[in-house]
C-alpha cells in the first residue's frame, strides 16, 4: 500500500519542521517534569534530561530513514510490513496513542489552571472552549497547523527568560557531585524524563506533508536539540533552586519558580505564564489531534474534516474523567510509559523489520 500524494499546495517549507518538532515536545511537561526526574537520579536529573533529550536526535535519524525510504506515512508503512490486518491493529494502538497524548495535555493543563487561577473552574465548559479554538485551527489544515506551531514558539519565547530569576537565587554548587548515581537510577531518570520529549513521533504523519523531506531533517534535529537545550537549562536552574526535599514536594517546579519573579507592573507573574502557555499547548493539540484524525481518516476513508468533531468529543470525554490529582498524576505516567516504549523500542524495531524486508526482497 503506497501512501496518497499530497498536492503541493497542501504542504509546507522545510524550515517549518523545526517548530512541528519543537513546539509539540515543549508542553504540559515542563511545568513539572524535575520532580520525576529528580526522584530517581537526585542532583544528576540534569545529565538524565540532556541524555535523554540527545538520544531522541538518534530516533529522529531513524525515522527519517524509515520514512524515507517507505514515502509514505505510519499507517502505508505498517501495511507494507506486517499486511493490511496486523498492520491495521498496529496503526490503531498508534491513533490511541495520539490521542492518550492529547488527553493527557488537555487535562493536565485544565488542571494547572485549576490548581493556580480559578479553583472553581468548570473542566467542561474551558476544554470544550478550547478544543472548539482546536477545531478551528484543524478546520484550516494541515499548513494552518504548521502556522500555529510556528507562533506557538515564537510568542511565548520571553517565557524562557523567567529562568533568570530562580538563577540568582540558586546555589549551583548543588549540582556537585557529579555521577554521584547508579546507571540504573539515571536510567529512571532518562524515563521520567521521556513525557517532556514526546510528540515528536507525529513526524511519522505529516513527513509527506512537507516539501522535500530530505532537507527537513536537519530542522528536526535542531527543534530537538533546541528542547534539549530548553530542558536542561530548566532542570539545572530548578537543582540548584530547591533542595531534593523540596523538589520532590513540588509538582509543578517550573510554576513555583515564576512565583519569585518580581516586576515593577507586574504582582503575580505566574498568571501571566499560565496564560501565556495556551499558544504553548494549542500547537501541542491541533498536532497530535491532527495526526490521530489523519490516521483514521488513512484506515476508514472517511474525511478528516467528518472524522475531526468525534474525536474532539472523545478528547472531552476522556480528559473530564479523570478528576482526582491521582487519576491524573497517574494518566502522566502511563502516557510516559507508552511514548517512552513507542520511541525507544518500536520505531528501532520498525527499523530493523524494513532492512530486513528490504534484504529478503532484494535476494529473491
Amino acid at each position: 500500500m503506497a501512501g496518497p500524494e499530497v498536492k503541493d499546495e497542501y504542504k509546507v517549507s522545510p524550515f517549518l519542521v523545526f517548530y512541528l518538532v519543537h513546539s509539540v515536545q515543549v508542553g504540559v511537561g515542563v511545568m513539572g517534569f524535575q520532580r520525576i526526574s529528580a526522584k530517581y537520579a537526585g542532583n544528576d536529573a540534569w545529565i538524565s534530561v540532556l541524555v535523554a533529550g540527545l538520544s531522541l536526535n538518534v530516533i529522529i535519524y531513524l525515522i527519517y530513514k524509515i520514512m524515507l525510504k517507505e514515502k509514505g506515512d505510519l499507517i502505508s508503512l505498517h501495511q507494507n510490513l506486517f499486511g493490511k490486518w496486523i498492520g491495521g491493529l498496529f496503526s490503531w494502538i498508534a491513533i490511541v496513542y495520539f490521542i492518550a497524548m492529547s488527553v493527557t495535555i488537555l487535562r493536565t493543563y485544565i488542571e494547572v489552571v485549576q490548581v493556580w487561577m480559578f479553583p472553581d473552574l468548570n473542566k467542561w465548559i474551558f476544554g470544550s472552549v478550547f478544543l472548539l479554538l482546536v477545531y478551528y485551527c484543524l478546520s484550516g489544515g494541515f499548513r494552518v497547523v504548521a502556522g500555529i506551531a510556528f507562533f506557538g514558539v515564537v510568542l511565548p519565547f520571553y517565557l524562557i527568560l523567567t529562568m533568570i530569576f530562580p538563577m540568582f537565587y540558586g546555589h549551583f554548587r548543588d549540582l556537585l557531585p557529579i555521577f554521584n548515581h547508579s546507571i540504573i537510577e539515571m536510567y529512571e531518570g532518562v524515563k521520567g524524563a521521556s513525557l517532556s520529549y514526546l510528540g515528536f513521533t507525529t513526524l511519522f504523519m505529516y513527513l509527506p506533508f512537507v516539501n522535500d523531506p530530505e532537507k527537513s531533517h536537519r530542522w528536526a534535529q535542531a527543534g530537538n536539540l533546541f528542547t534539549v537545550f530548553i530542558y536542561t537549562t530548566v532542570m539545572i536552574t530548578t537543582i540548584a533552586f530547591f533542595s531534593t526535599e523540596q523538589l520532590q514536594k513540588t509538582i509543578w517546579a517550573t510554576l513555583t519558580t515564576w512565583k519569585i519573579a518580581e516586576m515593577p507592573f507586574v504582582q503575580r507573574f505566574e498568571y501571566i505564564g499560565i496564560t501565556s502557555w495556551a499558544l504553548v499547548i494549542l500547537p501541542n493539540l491541533c498536532i497530535t489531534i491532527w495526526a490521530g484524525g489523519r490516521a483514521i481518516r488513512r484506515l476508514s476513508n472517511i474525511s478528516q474534516r467528518n472524522v475531526t468533531i468525534p474525536l474532539l468529543f472523545v478528547i472531552l470525554l476522556a480528559s473530564s474523567a479523570f478528576a482526582r490529582r491521582e487519576s491524573i498524576d497517574l494518566l502522566n505516567q502511563y502516557t510516559s510509559q507508552m511514548g517512552f516504549y513507542f520511541v525507544y523500542l518500536y520505531v528501532p524495531f520498525l527499523f530493523v523489520v524494513q532492512y530486513i524486508k528490504s534484504k529478503v526482497g532484494r535476494s529473491e
